[in-house]
């Protein structure tokens, strides 16, 4: 279980997240849906300390419990620590360019970590024929298309064998041809039982694999349930002229 509570981000004057409050079930897929400028993205970032909340806990129980409170300015080590919790897929893929796919992968157990370099390149092939990229670990970013280099991404984010999987708008930048493989792979995690946060516009992959649905506006969690209630019966006014703008657009 994460028990995320009371995580606030101001920019400047520019208030981004209002204190947000989530809980996530271990082996849970939760969508966050909300439109542009909601703080779906800064709120993702948050969790892993790309962006410092100035208020806020996040706490992970199990085998190697972690509390990490942002009113205390957190150390290097506590955002080392919170940081191997979890992988984050980033929307423009963020690859390395001039490593090769097996490289890219490795970076994170070798050099973070620390894991021998024998180990991390037996483990780097096993995720590329995960992610149906056997035949590709020695091609570079630009020999791969944005779908390939997507899921190289992913790869990279499973081998430092997160917790907890993060994955902010994964398939926005790429072509609507692409889009499907990358969201088949997200879909095999899921039945594996990973634990997931996912910043995504589609509907259709909220519906078929999420377990919870979170909307979020103006920096603040208006809604969660489950897709059929979200999608189906929506509560709140924002959250249904949401649904309706991107069933107009869809």
């Amino acid at each position: 279980m994460l028990t995320i509570r009371n995580i606030r981000k101001t920019f400047g004057n520019h208030t981004i997240l209002r204190g947000i409050d989530l809980d996530i079930e271990k082996g849970s897929v939760v969508v966050i849906l909300g439109p542009s400028g909601s703080g779906k993205t800064t709120f993702l970032r948050c969790l892993n300390a790309l962006e410092m909340p100035e208020a806020g806990t996040i706490a992970f129980d199990g085998a190697a419990p972690l509390t990490i409170d942002f009113s205390q300015k957190p150390g290097k080590k506590d955002i080392l620590a919170l940081r191997r919790k979890s992988g984050m897929v980033f929307q423009h893929y963020n690859l390395f360019p001039h490593k090769t796919a097996r490289e890219n992968i490795m970076e994170g157990p070798v050099i973070v970590q620390g894991r021998p370099l024998a180990e991390a390149r037996v483990e780097a092939e096993q995720l590329l024929a995960k992610v149906g990229l056997a035949d590709r670990g020695d091609h570079y970013p630009y020999q791969l298309s944005g779908g390939q280099q997507q899921r190289v991404g992913i790869a990279r984010a499973l081998a430092i064998r997160p917790e907890l999987m993060l994955f902010d708008e994964p398939t926005s930048a790429l072509d609507p041809e692409l889009v499907q493989e990358v969201l088949n792979t997200i879909k095999e995690l899921a039945a594996e039982g990973w634990t997931m946060i996912v910043v995504t516009h589609e509907v259709k992959f909220a519906l078929e694999v999420a377990d919870v649905v979170v909307m979020m506006d103006g920096g603040v969690i208006v809604e969660q349930g489950s897709p059929d209630a979200l999608f189906h019966r929506p509560q709140h006014e924002r959250t249904k002229r949401f649904l309706q703008q991107i069933r107009a657009e869809g």
